[in-house]
């Protein structure tokens, strides 16, 4: 059994509270010292978690110093707030300690990878990231769960498959560290939109086209990034892109809901809390033209998010581009 500390207690306090049930001994850090006595006093993360007992075996602290001596030190840190977070416990990171990074998204300013702005704070230890389909409400009820994992140290991906896999959680192992940490932070913008046209009362043809032509997107850009386009067929891809899509537990879904039921977008994001797809989405947009990705899906959410186009008018725009032929380069490569 591992020595475990996890950063951020939203989707952390979800895989804590699963970690521990297979007896591996837990921390819980965050930097907000108010929600960690809020935690300890209830034993529930009742904001994110409602129902979800956080057993007596697991610590909960504010010290940054609770990383020190961890086997595996979980970062489960929103991207607009990562570096931050890291940078308040590297001094107290072991030199053996393998970070795991959960998040999803990239850096605003940078444009970094998450486990590139892990690096850039603690250049000396080894990260592995994880995707795939894993809202927190369902991790933390055991609900069977697949997601993948990979490094630039595959021997690492190996130990957290080998150390953190149980019943209810299974790991598979994928090189492509490009890949997996590309898509399924480009998916959350797809999942915006996808949001947003369930909120306009429009039907399922039009959610399965706009996650269909979504993957295409977002694959294009993830091989313009480095990616292998295969990595997207599997699960931090479409694994991921059809729970985010789909699921009232996903942020993502729930605000484009709002949107699209006609409230304003920065009230939708402010009702909602957190939203990476939102986030990303201006990432997302000028990647894409720094690169030379043809992204119209994105660009048209770009639109409604930061210069108040109307959604159904994007929507028609969308459906009357000149024709296309399905296939893609990156098929064949």
């Amino acid at each position: 059994m591992a020595n475990i500390t996890v950063l951020g207690c939203g989707f952390g306090a979800a895989l804590a509270v699963m970690l521990d049930s297979y007896g591996h001994r837990v921390t819980a850090w965050s930097k907000y010292q108010s929600e960690i006595d809020t935690i300890a006093k209830d034993r529930e993360q009742k904001k994110l978690l409602p129902g979800v007992k956080i057993p007596e075996s697991i610590r909960f602290t504010a010290d940054p110093a609770c990383v020190k001596g961890a086997d595996i030190i979980i970062s489960a840190i929103p991207s607009a707030f990562l570096r931050d977070g890291i940078s308040r416990v590297k001094d107290y990171v072991s030199p053996e300690s393998v970070i795991l990074n959960v998040g999803k998204g990239f850096e605003e300013n940078t444009f970094n990878r998450l486990s590139q702005v892990i690096s850039d704070e603690i250049p000396d230890n080894p990260v592995v990231v994880m995707a795939g389909p894993c809202h927190a409400e369902e991790i933390g009820r055991g609900v069977p769960t697949s997601v993948v994992v990979a490094s630039g140290c595959p021997d690492k991906a190996e130990y957290i498959q080998e150390t953190l896999m149980n019943p209810n959680f299974r790991i598979y192992v994928n090189e492509d560290v490009i890949g997996c940490e590309a898509a399924p932070a480009l998916k959350n913008p797809v999942a915006l939109c996808c949001g947003i046209v369930e909120g306009m009362g429009l039907g399922d043809n039009t959610l399965a086209a706009l996650m269909t032509r979504g993957l295409t997107e977002i694959t294009r850009l993830g091989v313009a990034l480095g990616a292998r386009w295969e990595t997207f067929t599997g699960l931090a891809g479409v694994g991921d892109l059809v729970v985010t899509c789909t699921s009232v537990h996903s942020r993502n879904h729930r605000a484009g809901i709002l949107i699209g039921k006609g409230v304003p977008v920065e009230e939708a994001i402010r009702q909602v809390g957190t939203v990476e797809g939102y986030n990303c989405c201006k990432i997302v947009h000028h990647l894409a033209k720094a690169k030379g990705v043809p992204m119209p899906i994105t660009d048209k959410l770009y639109g409604v998010c930061f210069n108040g186009e109307n959604p159904e008018e994007s929507v028609k725009s969308l459906m009357n581009r000149p024709g296309k032929n399905e296939r893609e380069r990156f098929w064949n490569n």
